[in-house]
């Protein structure tokens, strides 16, 4: 990498983290800690909510996502302008009248210790193993690309999340994120921006978006209720509704940037701005994605996207195989091109049978390249059975290293970590948060004074920050980064809306009767994943959300109609 880049990349790196230490020295009180002062304004808490959930892995895996399957992911946003609008209107009321410092607070007013306590290690299980993933998500590819130790690339990550979210608590996480937001959305921009200019001189950007209409990659909306697609309208808008609801509602690394908010309007506000403008940054993320697809439509891309696996096979006997697929894949790359020119001058003269002839033609020769990279992870897989050969993460990350110039690839990078730090150090704030307000204050130390409990918070995230860092070191690659987060978050968020939504709607329900539906809602739902795993049953994973809750409330309702007490 080019010394500019090295420079644009630390330099970034290095002012977020001081930025962040140096507004947050005054943080002396558990509360500012934990809850910032509840003085920040609507588009601080906007941002900071929008960067908690955009991790390096929306920055890795979407785009590689839609470069595979189209737009269709976007569909699994529909439902969060609905969830925000349920949350501002009846659920942030509710937080902002208790004056809690987590969600898992209300619950024991309402019901009981146990159901907080439960709810809160629910969390606490599957948070954790999130902060994980989004350590890991960017340092292997991160490692493989700039060719570093998987190691110290997680360490590089860990260690300067857990400085500046130790130093300064919430606050510093809330004002780093603004700074994060404004490097990433930028860095996504001047992506699009290059790769809409780095089409060749006779393609045209409505002629690049005619092509990837034609060849099925602008699938935004699919109506057809089917249980077992993972991404369509009913999924999005029912199961994804559920998902953020939880998410958004329950989620104590969410909560905790809307419970800083300076008021109540200040943070509907904040949630309300998070609805309105993810949905379209979901939308360039992967528009991003479809114009990388493009691009290497008209320049020659690799045969596998991992650099390192094709290194890997080159050294062994099964290299002279490898390296026929890719005399095949140049070949069939020169007949695609050809027939995509074809579709381009077709489209231009909107001559519909030629159209129709072209478009079966490059359909053709895409499948016929889609068999062929799988051939090659196959032969990967074969010569290196530890190798990691789902490529489609590293696919945005290639063009940025390969094709931006000079300056712009360490902007990139900085993004890439930018996003990785602002999703961990919430994750960190809120696991020490959840931890020493429901759990150690609340049950195991209890007679402490503001210091000690500012201390422990302090070491809390200590704590959390190294087990994520080991679960990174150790974690495997999943099919899709992007899906690896939101099926660990369906196994679990489910089952705590559940409780939320009982305790919101149901009056009448009482602590014993929820406690026991959410421990067997929570129970159905890891059924159903491992059913569903070993091809026992399809159902997409968004629907889980869904189910838990569902169960949750149900079961709830059985049981207290038989206790009635």
């Amino acid at each position: 990498m080019n010394p500019l880049d090295w420079i644009v990349l630390v330099g970034t790196l290095a002012f977020i983290v001081l930025y962040g230490v140096w507004k947050t020295r005054k943080v002396n009180t558990v509360e500012s800690y934990l809850l910032g002062d509840r003085d920040l304004k609507w588009w601080t808490i906007g941002l900071s909510i929008m960067a908690t959930q955009a991790s390096a892995i929306t920055f890795l895996s979407t785009p590689g996502q839609a470069f595979e399957d189209g737009m269709r992911f976007a569909q699994f946003y529909f439902g969060l302008p609905v969830a925000m609008v349920i949350l501002a209107v009846f659920v942030l009321p509710i937080y902002y009248r208790l004056k809690v410092y987590t969600a898992y607070e209300y619950l024991e007013g309402r019901f009981d210790r146990k159901t907080r306590t439960l709810t809160a290690i629910l969390f606490l299980i599957q948070r954790g193993l999130a902060a994980g993933l989004t350590i890991y998500a960017p340092a292997i590819i991160l490692s493989t690309i700039l060719e570093w130790e998987l190691l110290w690339t997680v360490l590089i990550i860990g260690v300067l999340v857990i400085f500046y979210t130790v130093a300064g608590g919430t606050k510093a996480v809330s004002v780093t994120q603004k700074q994060q937001m404004i490097v990433i959305l930028s860095g996504m921009v001047i992506a699009a921006i290059i790769l809409m200019n780095k089409m060749p001189a006779n393609v045209s950007f409505n002629d690049a978006v005619g092509v990837a209409g034609k060849m099925g990659k602008l699938n935004v909306v699919d109506f057809e209720f089917d249980l077992s697609n993972r991404y369509n309208f009913w999924s999005g808008m029912l199961g994804g509704v559920f998902l953020f609801l939880s998410y958004f509602g329950t989620d104590q690394s969410q909560v905790q940037r809307y419970l800083s908010g300076k008021s109540l309007t200040e943070s509907r506000l904040g949630l309300l701005f998070n609805g309105i403008f993810k949905v379209p940054m979901q939308f360039l993320i992967l528009f991003v994605g479809i114009m990388v697809f493009m691009f290497f439509q008209f320049t020659k891309p690799p045969l596998h996207f991992n650099n390192a696996n094709v290194q890997k096979i080159y050294e062994t006997s099964a290299a002279n195989e490898y390296k026929a697929l890719e005399t095949k894949h140049d070949a069939l790359f020169e007949e695609k091109q050809e027939a995509i020119n074809t579709l381009i001058t077709a489209l231009q003269k909107e001559d519909e049978a030629i159209i129709a002839t072209a478009q079966s033609k490059v359909k053709t020769l895409n499948e016929e390249n889609k068999a062929l990279r799988k051939e090659a992870k196959e032969l990967i897989l074969k010569a290196a059975p530890s190798a990691k050969v789902k490529d489609a993460d590293y696919v945005f990350i290639n063009f940025v290293v390969n094709y931006l110039p000079v300056g712009l690839v360490g902007l990139l990078l900085a993004v890439i970590f930018s996003a990785a730090m602002s999703s961990t150090a919430s994750e960190l704030n809120a696991l020490a948060t959840t931890t020493v307000v429901d759990i150690y204050r609340r049950s195991l130390v209890t007679d402490k004074d503001d210091r000690h409990y500012l201390n422990a918070s302090k070491g809390f995230t200590v704590m959390w920050g190294l087990i994520a860092l080991v679960f990174a070191s150790t974690a495997d690659l999943f099919e899709n980064l992007i899906q690896a987060v939101n099926i660990v978050g369906s196994l679990f968020y489910g089952a705590i809306l559940g409780i939320f939504a009982v305790a919101f709607f149901f009056k009448n329900v009482k602590s014993k009767a929820v406690f026991i539906a959410a421990l067997i809602g929570e129970l159905i739902v890891l059924i159903i994943f491992a059913l569903n795993m070993y091809g026992y049953i399809e159902i997409a994973y968004l629907w889980l959300n869904m189910i838990g809750c569902v169960i949750v409330i149900v079961v709830s309702l059985l049981l207290q109609s038989i206790f009635r007490d």
